[in-house]
């Protein structure tokens, strides 16, 4: 029921204590202020991760080797390590049922483009065609390489988009010839990367083609894969995690390596990476929630305290109201009125200026790890509901203590 005189009671204490209101609720606004502008920075950093894996498609596994560091089976330290198109195809083969797209890669170093007076140094490698869904590569312009022209060792290519802005200008280089080496190539697609201008300064060429017109007989640098699709991430990942264990023992067992050289044989596991990027997230996050949460907590602590200060100072009133018979029950809702009064508008306003933050000042923010900062509004007004109970809460002690006071005692009060 809306008592009025209550409400006019309450506001006449905090208009004859202004300045000492407006501080308390300062400090319970800044700590609602402050959680929910880091929880968004949370939410940005996770956003801004999970923008950094979609450059490559989500549950890739690369595979490259080195120089081996351990004495094995006889053979001496410092070998290095050479894949050959038989680690693919037995790869290939054997997890066929596991795998959704696959290729290996031989890259051609020095890699010099030239088209009529224009050049650039860009990187070329050999590829099969399931390489565009491994990259996440859209097509922008014509196609991209597939397997007749693998098997028919075509002198063809792709180039990022990146390259033919460089030596094509505003020109269409679809059907043009390009030259690699000095070896004439037909342009057949133009590509675009979500990883930007870096991932658009390749071009591509079928792996056969490089193989032979390079001298790269069956040499590979590179493997690379994607597994089926999973129920859920933690599937996904011990998926990966078995096919990335079982790749690399088979490696190591058919190049004579030690089994535990990690030198010789790398699998770079795209989930494994997310997993710990996420999980550092989680753990930015909890800290972001205990920083909040301890500044609002040292609001709350302010609001009891002055509640308690509050009681103080009307001790001679609450001893009066006793007197004339008010029940201990309407000391504590008058005291816990104001309280939750003053910390509900604290922490609406708390809450009002930092979505207003995030909204108008988040999609400014142009970093590599941090976009689109943002939090659940369910979760921010959850928050503040959290946050009046604490208040309730911190206004009941000082209540509780003033409906405790004897009559007697408060009205010799000073």
């Amino acid at each position: 029921m809306f008592d009025l005189e209550r409400w006019e009671e309450i506001f006449d204490t905090i208009g004859k204590n202004k300045l000492r209101t407006f501080l308390t609720g300062l400090s319970v606004a800044s700590g609602i202020f402050i959680l929910v502008v880091l929880l968004g920075i949370g939410e940005g950093m996770k956003n801004g991760i999970s923008a950094e894996f979609e450059g490559d498609a989500a549950n890739i596994l690369y595979v490259w080797t080195g120089v081996t560091s351990k004495e094995y089976k006889g053979l001496n330290p410092g070998r290095r390590i050479q894949m050959k198109n038989e680690d693919y195809a037995f790869t290939a083969e054997k997890h066929k049922d596991e795998l959704e797209y696959k290729s290996s890669v031989y890259r051609i170093w020095n890699g010099i483009v030239n088209y009529e007076k224009e050049s650039g140094s860009y990187r070329v490698e050999g590829v099969l065609p399931d390489y565009q869904f491994l990259e996440n590569s859209s097509m922008a312009a014509g196609r991209f390489i597939n397997y007749k022209d693998h098997d028919n060792f075509e002198k063809v290519v792709v180039i990022g988009n990146k390259v033919k802005n460089d030596l094509f200008k505003s020109e269409d280089p679809i059907g043009e010839y390009i030259q690699l080496s000095g070896i004439n190539f037909k342009v057949i697609g133009v590509f675009t990367d979500p990883g930007g201008e870096r991932e658009e300064t390749r071009v591509y060429l079928p792996l056969s083609t490089a193989q032979r017109v390079f001298n790269g007989s069956n040499n590979i640098g590179n493997l690379a894969f994607t597994l089926q699709k999973e129920e859920n991430f933690e599937a996904a990942l011990a998926a990966s995690e078995k096919f990335s264990a079982e790749l690399e023992q088979y490696l190591k067992e058919r190049h004579s390596i030690a089994p535990d050289d990690d030198s010789a044989v790398t699998v770079n596991n795209s989930l494994e990476n997310a997993k710990r990027f996420f999980d550092l997230m989680d753990m930015i996050k909890y800290f972001f929630w205990g920083v909040g949460i301890c500044t609002i907590i040292a609001g709350i602590v302010g609001v009891s305290n002055i509640m308690l200060i509050i009681v103080k100072e009307r001790t001679r009133e609450i001893g009066v109201r006793k007197a004339l018979g008010a029940q201990p029950l309407s000391i504590v809702t008058m005291v816990l009125h104001e309280s939750i009064f003053v910390t509900a508008i604290a922490g609406f306003a708390g809450l009002i200026f930092s979505l207003a933050l995030l909204e108008f000042v988040g999609p400014l923010i142009e970093t590599n790890y941090i976009a689109n900062p943002s939090i659940d509004f369910n979760v921010a007004i959850t928050t503040v509901f959290i946050l009046i109970f604490a208040g309730a809460l911190a206004g009941f002690f000082p209540a509780w203590r003033a409906a405790r006071i004897k009559p007697i005692v408060a009205l010799r009060d000073e």
